[in-house]
């Protein structure tokens, strides 16, 4: 113990860097290490900077480093001047506390990180002994990763990888050796650092994000399926829509499920664009009309409709999380007013993003004002704003830079600075002087537009930041707008989370969404242009029927995906099957749900259907379905079985005429299903009536079973 304490001593008296001259080298620095682009990357390949180790917002033990090495300058004071430099021997480079801990010649709770002959000990070993200086000789420019495919089998297909840096002095250097490679299934993916491939051992579209330095650079995988047959049947391309996703399906040998029923195709399309289930005289008269584009006018009617108005101000609403502030419903009423004009006035939504972000006044006569009473400051604010207009997670550089994105603390704190002028309550007005203060400078954060530049004293933030986000060459808000509207027609975005968009979460059509974005810019930025471009595809107008080829996809849209209603469609689709109107609090009775302003209204059958409270973002599957709640009362609460058995209503009505069961349970299936009974269903409900004694409890079952199949449930 008394040798180990000497030991200690004597070490750290031999660390500190001024007991060695540096040595000589080539005036033109060839030989020369470079600190930030040589050692910074040993750091991060090997997870020494990570967030687990020494990367941590506190670092380990008493070494704290940059987060995957982003301020390459704290990392040097930490590494080679921090304690009079007891990391660094200059005398004796194979002494130095930075060799001896990851290659575990002294107890190291990271483990060993890397062996003492390797090439990382070998560079670290040069560096020091060239004295440990930060020359800064070179900065990285760009980052280049590719793969190439050398062996396929059965069981699994093999990739080379290789990298490539290139500096701002013009030279280039493979950096493969110093790539830190994460993939997002690694069961079917496992990168072999040794030798630097990849096996693949399951078909489909895999991700793997690669990283030098600061870069992080997507690198994707296509593995064909081995299907027989990957035809896309009889389904033609309406549009470019199916050009693109017919392209990947071919590539990956994936077939597509036939063209979606008549039936179908309206139960989808009147949820998607009303909210609301096709009545019976709608469903006759769609499938007996026999003209070529009736589907095409159907959409446009839709469009036109005064529900479309209304179930897509309820979206939007659910976007932009409009709820009623404490003892104040006034504000929220007047914000989702606002919002309705815009949509049913068709506004652009290049004005009702400047609207929203430049709004003041009196939150109960200005609507859009009430954006400013979503979150609970300026920080938060910036969240949302990011979110919501950009598809970015800025909120991921509050307390370090965006690990797998290019946003800096900078651009958080700089966005979050504009909105501190920005008041809070009823009355929204700009104050002066008003300001966030940065964490890692102790200083108020300088206005900054996120990954551009900061402002000048004389800009107004709010404006130049909406000039900014709504002009021409903005790359953040025709995407993250189309990306959102395709998740709600398609059941997933294009690129997922929606908004999560970074170039480390490659979209799974790159062209198509580019397409889809010009388009929608082309249309000046108005929202039914772009559904129905979205609704005349054949991809969104196929089966969601899998067959055995293709009921594994879940992203490439080979048919189409069974969503779960939210709770307020599915609470109004109740009420029309049953013909019996929901109470919302002190609402006129037959107020359908998605109309209601906010999410405060008192409403048991909204609460157990799971109803999203828009504190947060209403996208999770959970908030959709509303978990087992939801179902167990489906099948065992008052929500259906109260009002089956009441004395009115449509069962009630339909007993007290002379219709037979046949003709009720038709009607049934009509309004639950947009369909008549196939001939398997006819034949189980003629046996179920044979043994039945009591008409009324036999169609009470009939209806009760509508209601809770997972055919009604879902829009599919």
């Amino acid at each position: 113990m008394r040798l180990n304490f000497v030991y200690w001593i004597c070490l750290t008296l031999c660390a500190g860097p001024t007991f060695a001259e540096p040595p000589t080298v080539s005036e033109s620095g060839q030989d020369l290490v470079d600190f930030d682009t040589e050692i910074v990357p040993v750091l991060t390949r090997f997870g020494c900077n990570s967030g687990a180790c020494h990367g941590a917002a506190a670092g380990r033990r008493e070494l704290h480093l940059s987060l995957f090495g982003s301020d390459p300058g704290f990392d040097f004071q930490s590494l080679a001047r921090e304690f009079q430099g007891r990391r660094i021997n200059l005398v004796q480079p194979d002494e130095s506390l930075i060799l001896m801990k990851p290659t575990e010649v002294l107890l190291h709770g990271g483990g060993n990180r890397f062996d003492d002959d390797s090439d990382a000990a070998e560079l670290i070993r040069k560096w020091i002994h060239q004295g440990a200086h930060r020359h800064e000789l070179r900065k990285l420019e760009s980052f280049a990763i590719a793969h190439r495919k050398i062996s396929n089998t059965l069981d699994s297909t093999t990739f080379s990888i290789s990298a490539t840096a290139t500096f701002d002095n013009g030279s280039t250097m493979d950096v493969t050796p110093w790539t830190v490679i994460t993939v997002d299934d690694p069961d079917a993916v496992q990168i072999d650092l040794q030798t630097f491939r990849a096996h693949i051992t399951r078909p489909g579209r895999h991700v793997a994000i690669a990283r030098y330095l600061d870069h992080v650079t997507p690198l994707i995988f296509l593995i064909p399926f081995q299907n027989e047959t990957h035809e896309t049947h009889s389904i033609e391309s309406a549009n470019f829509i199916d050009d693109s996703i017919n392209s990947l399906l071919t590539e990956l040998r994936i077939p597509a499920s036939e063209a979606s029923s008549d039936t179908e195709f309206l139960r989808r399309v009147t949820l998607d664009l009303t909210g609301r289930l096709p009545t019976p005289e709608e469903v006759l008269s769609f499938t007996h009309d026999s003209s070529p584009g009736k589907r095409t006018a159907a959409i446009d009617r839709m469009l036109a409709s005064k529900e479309f108005a209304s179930y897509w101000t309820f979206l939007l609403s659910r976007w932009l999380r409009i709820r009623a502030a404490p003892q104040d419903v006034e504000g929220a009423e007047a914000y989702h007013s606002w919002l309705h004009q815009q949509i049913a006035d068709e506004i652009p939504f290049t004005e009702i993003a400047a609207s929203l972000l430049l709004a003041e006044g009196d939150t109960h006569d200005v609507g859009p004002a009430n954006f400013y009473r979503t979150t609970g400051g300026p920080r938060e604010q910036a969240e949302f704003v990011s979110e919501f207009f950009m598809g970015s997670r800025l909120r991921c550089a509050n307390c370090h830079d965006h690990p797998l994105d290019h946003w800096t603390q900078d651009d958080y704190h700089g966005l979050a600075a504009i909105f501190a002028e920005v008041t809070s309550g009823r009355i929204i007005e700009t104050k002066a002087n008003a300001e966030v203060i940065h964490p890692k400078t102790g200083d108020a954060a300088v206005p900054r537009i996120p990954g551009e530049r900061t402002l000048q004293n004389a800009e107004h933030g709010r404006s130049t930041f909406t000039d900014w986000l709504v002009s021409d060459t903005n790359p953040y808000l025709a995407r993250t707008i189309v990306n959102r509207v395709w998740k709600e027609f398609m059941g997933r975005g294009l690129i997922e989370p929606t908004d999560d968009i970074r170039s480390t979460n490659p979209p799974t059509h790159p062209e198509l969404l580019k397409q889809l974005e010009i388009e929608f810019r082309r249309s000046n930025f108005r929202l039914k242009p772009l559904i129905r471009l979205i609704t005349s595809s054949s991809a969104y107008q196929r089966s969601s029927r899998p067959h055995r080829d293709n009921e594994f996809d879940q992203q490439f849209y080979s048919h189409a995906l069974s969503r779960p209603m939210s709770a307020e469609v599915m609470c109004d689709a109740i009420s029309d099957v049953l013909g019996l109107p929901a109470r919302f609090g002190d609402k006129p009775l037959g107020t359908r749900a998605v109309e209601l302003p906010y999410p405060q209204i008192e409403s048991k059958e909204l609460d157990v259907l799971g109803r999203c409270e828009r504190t947060e973002s209403c996208e999770g599957s959970e908030t959709m379905t509303g978990g087992l709640p939801r179902f167990l009362h489906q099948y065992n609460g008052a929500l259906i079985n109260t009002r089956l058995s009441h004395s009115t209503g449509r069962l009630a009505d339909c007993l007290q005429s002379e219709n037979s069961p046949e003709v009720i349970i038709e009607e049934f299936y009509l309004r639950a299903l947009g369909r008549l009974p196939n001939d398997e269903e006819w034949n189980f409900w003629r046996d179920e009536l044979k043994n039945s004694s009591n008409p009324r409890e036999f169609l009470e079952d009939v209806v009760w079973s509508l209601c809770t199949c997972q055919e009604f449930r879902t829009n599919h």
